[in-house]
């Protein structure tokens, strides 16, 4: 009865191994439904989108949405900017350095940390996958921050608009693993299981590796999906609450938190994490993200509460000042248009044009936009009501006040020596 079992066994599996060698394109769904429906007789599936006319040059799903989502986190950040006093076109030059930061720390992310030996000469071949997420974000806070910084940006208020545009991007771009069949993990009964050549040809070349634990020819469950859905549901509290945030950079820290607790349980299920010797790296940092971020949130939610009122960026002179520009950048193009013209016609009539190019100078002259943005600085510093403004996370403000704590001791020492000597 048992050799009769196994033989069975055997032929069912002969059977599943030989459906998905001759459909190697095919993905099956084989716990979908009770009937027969088109999950569980295979869908067709093509990592390459389209192969551009006349050219050997293929687009490939993975890259595509990956550039869709980035073009709709684009959008949506570019609108949410000016609501936590951003200037958009300030924040271009750092979004465009994130983005090359993020490719850059993802690649790299995932090459230092892969078991497989990929070496740095495969960098730049990203058609077949290996982005790291985790990579990507620190590349472009790192890359984006200082860009931010030299563009007088505070990085905390530019943060709370890039975080819900990580989940976007995440989101969308998690289904290019669909079509490459990576980012699985271990065996499932679920309805959504999948199975296919190319999840039985990875299970069976790292068997060994996985425990032995895993079968080649069972259904494994979609990762990138749950991941998928998980950063959507982010997305959606995060957008909703971004109007309540309490400090600059709540939003970023509970970005860090959701999407960390989510990827901590996802991680331990795949079977194709990267490795720090026996410790999945991205659950190692993932757990540690939740509880940094909640860590933090507690203690600034804790400072604020002690010290009042907070000051929001959007709410500082310098803010104001650099949204003012902004908006009113299409009435000094016209004025600047005017000026211009007013001068050449006073030179070409051979009248004295000093005074008109004096008036240009002021107003659109190399210096004329940053003495603004000086002068509300200088507000910012001076204006004791702007003094609580503090940028969570942002060491300058940390500085400052440990500097005015060490100005008030000193005082204190002062007057109390002064009474010694009465």
């Amino acid at each position: 009865m048992i050799c009769s079992q196994i033989l069975a066994d055997s032929s069912a599996n002969d059977a599943i191994r030989e459906k998905l060698l001759t459909n190697p394109d095919k993905v099956y769904f084989p716990n979908f439904g009770s009937g027969d429906n088109i999950l569980k007789e295979g869908i067709s599936i093509d990592r390459v989108l389209f192969t551009i006319p006349g050219t050997d040059i293929k687009i490939y799903w993975y890259g595509f949405l990956i550039t869709i989502g980035i073009l709709l986190a684009m959008i949506y950040g570019f609108r949410k900017m000016k609501s936590v006093g951003i200037d958009p076109d300030r924040a271009t030059d750092a979004v465009i350095g994130g983005l090359i930061g993020a490719i850059l720390g993802a690649r790299l992310y995932y090459i230092v940390f892969n078991t497989e030996g990929m070496k740095f000469s495969e960098f730049f071949n990203i058609r077949d996958g290996g982005l790291a997420i985790y990579g990507g974000v620190i590349g472009a806070i790192v890359v984006g921050g200082i860009i931010a910084k030299l563009r007088k940006l505070k990085l905390t208020a530019l943060l709370d608009v890039v975080a819900p545009c990580f989940l976007i991007g995440q989101c969308i771009g998690r289904w290019g693993n669909f079509f490459n069949q990576e980012a699985f993990g271990a065996n499932t009964d679920l309805p959504w299981g999948m199975l296919s050549n190319t999840t039985m040809t990875f299970v069976a070349n790292h068997y060994d590796d996985l425990g032995g634990q895993v079968s080649s020819l069972e259904p494994v469950h979609p990762c990138f999906l749950y991941e998928s859905i998980w950063c959507l549901i982010g997305f959606v509290l995060l957008h909703l609450y971004m109007k309540h945030r309490k400090f600059d950079g709540e939003i970023f820290l509970m970005y860090i938190g959701w999407y960390g607790l989510g990827r901590f349980f996802i991680e331990g299920l795949r079977t194709d994490s990267l490795y720090l010797g026996n410790i999945r790296v991205s659950q190692l940092v993932a757990g540690t993200c939740v509880l940094v971020s909640i860590i933090l949130i507690i203690v600034f939610r804790g400072i604020i509460k002690r010290n009042g009122d907070y000051k929001f960026f959007y709410q500082t002179e310098l803010s104001k000042a650099q949204l003012e520009q902004y908006n009113s950048y299409n009435d000094e193009q016209k004025e600047r248009k005017e000026l211009k013209k007013k001068i050449k016609e006073a030179k070409d009539k051979g009248e004295s044009f000093i005074e008109l190019q004096k008036e240009f100078d002021s107003k659109f002259g190399k210096n004329a936009k940053n003495e603004k943005i000086k002068q509300a600085e200088e507000k910012d510093k001076n204006s004791a009501s702007d003094a609580d403004y503090q940028s969570i996370l942002d060491s300058n403000d940390e500085e400052t006040a440990a500097s005015d704590n060490i100005d008030k001791d000193g005082a204190a020492e002062d007057n109390n020596n002064d009474g010694e000597e009465e």
